[in-house]
């Protein structure tokens, strides 16, 4: 299907609202299990969530990165292959006490300590492949949301701002740390010089300061700042005001992405960069990521008690 057809279908509405329960197993037919996430169906605005759960910790684990891609694979599946497509906005938030911390550690560190390039390369290819169907609204399929709470760090806050639309909330800090430990996120330089230029992006990635939300607004890097627990029902009223301009606004998000370099080749060459990089910490920067583990684990270890 081409992607004007895969516009129309999504201007197309269906005869009646789907059950949304019978929705989501329609899709799990597809995907399969879905590990450290949930995908919940709001069928009257078109509004499909999905809801990150990563365990242990809310870092961006393979398998929540997997799952999020095969329900993006299901989406433009179905659309390729149904008569109308209910979900007209996909929508992010984590259910965790911070939106992300970042990437896996744990699992960088077990790659390395086993020397295993292709684990690594698997992660970067993932989670690029996430990105790009965020940025593009799965080729023009969807409106992409992210909603962010609390804390997010790294390579945590790409997948959320590679969205169409980012909402923080107030209280939400954003922090690229990753430069104060001699590597750095995947995504990062690619996704934030779309939104705010290369010059502004490589100061914040260079920086390695926590900004706050209004902070974050106020160099373009955030779409809307909403109250503590406000992003939610800020969603929602952004689904009902645009539903009658959704094909507009995906049109006019893809003659954007248009106008800037390949994307797909941009993270591609990222993602290999950050492979090589990895692989090449010595043995005191990968303690130094050992380190920053075992003060994620008392930090979560605090808050569960």
């Amino acid at each position: 299907m081409s992607k004007v057809q895969i516009a129309n279908a999504v201007a197309a509405q269906p005869a009646t609202v789907p059950d949304a329960g019978a929705f989501v197993d329609r899709i799990l037919d597809l995907t399969g299990p879905l590990p450290q996430i949930q995908l919940l169906f709001e069928a009257q605005i078109g509004l499909l969530w999905i809801v990150m759960r990563p365990e242990p910790k809310p870092v961006f684990t393979l398998a929540l990165v997997d799952s999020v891609l095969r329900v993006q694979r299901a989406l433009r599946r179905m659309a390729e292959t149904e008569a109308a497509m209910p979900v007209s906005v996909l929508a992010y938030r984590s259910s965790g006490p911070a939106f992300s911390l970042g990437g896996d550690l744990d699992f960088y560190l077990d790659c390395l300590a086993r020397n295993d390039r292709d684990g690594l390369q698997r992660y970067a290819e993932t989670a690029c492949a996430v990105i790009e169907g965020n940025a593009t609204g799965l080729n023009g399929l969807v409106t992409t949301v992210s909603a962010v709470h609390a804390r997010a760090l790294g390579g945590g806050i790409d997948p959320a701002r590679a969205c169409h639309v980012m909402v923080a909330e107030q209280s939400a800090t954003f922090c690229y740390p990753e430069v104060n430990h001699n590597h750095f996120p995947i995504a990062a330089a690619p996704i934030l010089t779309r939104r705010i230029g290369p010059i502004e992006a490589e100061r914040i990635l260079i920086s390695g300061k926590t900004f706050n939300a209004t902070e974050f607004y106020d160099k373009g890097a955030v779409d809307a700042l909403v109250t503590d627990g406000g992003s939610a029902k800020w969603i929602r009223e952004f689904c009902d005001k645009t539903a009658s301009s959704r094909r507009a606004r995906i049109a006019i998000a893809a003659a954007f992405n248009r106008m800037g370099p390949d994307l797909s080749r941009e993270l591609a060459e990222a993602g290999a960069a950050w492979v090589d990089h990895m692989m090449g910490l010595s043995e005191a920067e990968r303690s130094k990521l050992r380190r920053i583990v075992q003060a994620q684990d008392r930090l979560l270890g605090r808050n569960a008690r």
